[in-house]
């Protein structure tokens, strides 16, 4: 007992470093990057290329299903520190790199494959970020600087499509989504610097490669994570909040300005996500052990609201401005409190792995959460299909408030 007090109370180091400050600004560099291939993505595909709408449909799932198995990959790279530091930066660079390359193709398989290849090594370098940037803070501020990771990584989900629209008002659709390699490999150079300054221990041998589930799922860690699953398997992908609101107001407004309007609604999203998500790490550090969970079920109560919201509401903007609030807010505190419940329970060891199969789970929940949904939406109604997203959110709290508890009894008395 002496030693872990001892722990909590000696490492008061500084949590916010030259190191944690790289990884932040590669995190909103690197969103900013490929945010504007993303933006531009559907009229390249459609109006440059000339290819249907199918087959942007083909490429984005196919770029989701890589981007997750990039993540579950990267996860056992990670658990090697010296695999880890070069993970990272050449999973920023190939991004870049290959994302850019999206604007000289002349044909949709050459687009798509680069996006593949690009979503792929985006995935791969998930885990690799998270286990460094648990590396170079001390464990009671884990949330804190997720929080601000989180913060400066949805920064770059807003900073992304306006500057996407800038450089579409002064070049051509293959010119902007070239110029996105730029801020792209200015997060990779960010990343070496947050990794010198780090000034970690040269690491003699590389750990044997392999893939951790197991272990992972084991113990107090697995039961943060059957908490996660259920979470994540209700977190439905934007556009059907977009979608939704679309619909509403379309009958009393017309679809271009129910468009714009929806569009909006999904920027005041992303600013949700942004300004909660360093609160909410902030709070994670000062709740103790069991201060990631109690945030991150603090997200999902906030995402039952605003699904409860889109179930109920007609065409009030104010209304559906309240929900996608609620639901940034959601997004900004579960993401971050996810990410520190990680750094948190995992063993250094196989804390890469930790990372990879959160990261993975956070992929296939959206995947899941969209088609069923999806399906839902079109064949039954909207009201189902949100309802359907309310009770995940239901059992994921009940899961969490389960591992809370567990967590609480595992504490020596002080």
């Amino acid at each position: 007992m002496q030693e872990e007090v001892g722990t909590r109370t000696s490492d008061r180091r500084p949590w916010m470093t030259p190191g944690v400050g790289g990884i932040g600004t590669a995190s909103f560099l690197a969103d900013v990057g490929h945010e504007v291939p993303t933006s531009l993505m559907a009229s390249f595909v459609t109006a440059t290329l000339g290819a249907p709408a199918a087959a942007l449909g083909l490429i984005e799932g196919i770029s989701e299903g890589l981007a997750g198995a990039g993540r579950f990959v990267g996860g056992a790279l990670a658990d090697d520190p010296k695999r880890r530091r070069a993970v990272a930066v050449g999973g920023y660079t190939a991004t870049a790199v290959l994302s850019g390359l999206i604007g000289t193709t002349t044909s949709v398989v050459q687009a798509g494959v680069l996006r593949g290849a690009a979503w792929a090594a985006r995935g791969l370098r998930v885990p690799a970020r998270n286990a460094l940037l648990a590396d170079l803070v001390p464990a009671h501020a884990y949330g804190r600087a997720y929080g601000f990771e989180r913060a400066m990584d949805n920064l770059g989900a807003i900073g992304g499509p306006l500057l996407a629209l800038g450089l579409v008002s002064l070049f051509s659709v293959r010119t902007a989504i070239l110029l996105s390699i730029i801020p792209g490999l200015l997060a990779a150079v960010a990343i070496v610097y947050a990794i010198r300054q780090a000034k970690l221990p040269k690491v003699a041998e590389r750990r044997k490669l392999r893939f951790q589930v197991r272990p992972v799922l084991r113990g107090q860690l697995g039961r943060v994570m059957v908490g996660f699953i259920a979470f994540e398997v209700g977190n439905v992908a934007a556009t059907l909040l977009i979608l939704r609101a679309t619909d509403l107001l379309t009958p009393g407004r017309g679809i271009d300005s129910a468009t714009q309007i929806a569009i909006a609604l999904y920027v005041v999203y992303n600013i949700a996500a942004t300004i909660a998500s360093f609160p909410a790490g902030g709070f994670s550090d000062r709740l103790g052990k069991r201060g990631p969970l109690l945030v991150t079920a603090a997200g999902v109560a906030t995402f039952l609201g605003a699904y409860v919201l889109f179930a109920v509401s007609g065409p009030v903007i104010v209304l559906l401005g309240v929900a996608f609030a609620l639901a940034g807010i959601g997004i900004g505190c579960a993401e971050t409190a996810e990410h520190a419940a990680v750094a948190a329970f995992a063993p250094e060891e196989i804390r890469g792995s930790a990372f990879g199969l959160l990261a993975t789970v956070q992929a296939i929940g959206n995947v899941a959460a969209s088609l069923v949904a999806g399906l839902l939406y079109t064949f039954a109604s909207p009201a189902a299909a949100f309802g359907y997203l309310a009770v995940w959110m239901v059992i994921a709290l009940a899961v969490l408030a389960w591992a809370a508890a567990a967590a609480r009894r595992s504490e020596p008395a002080v």
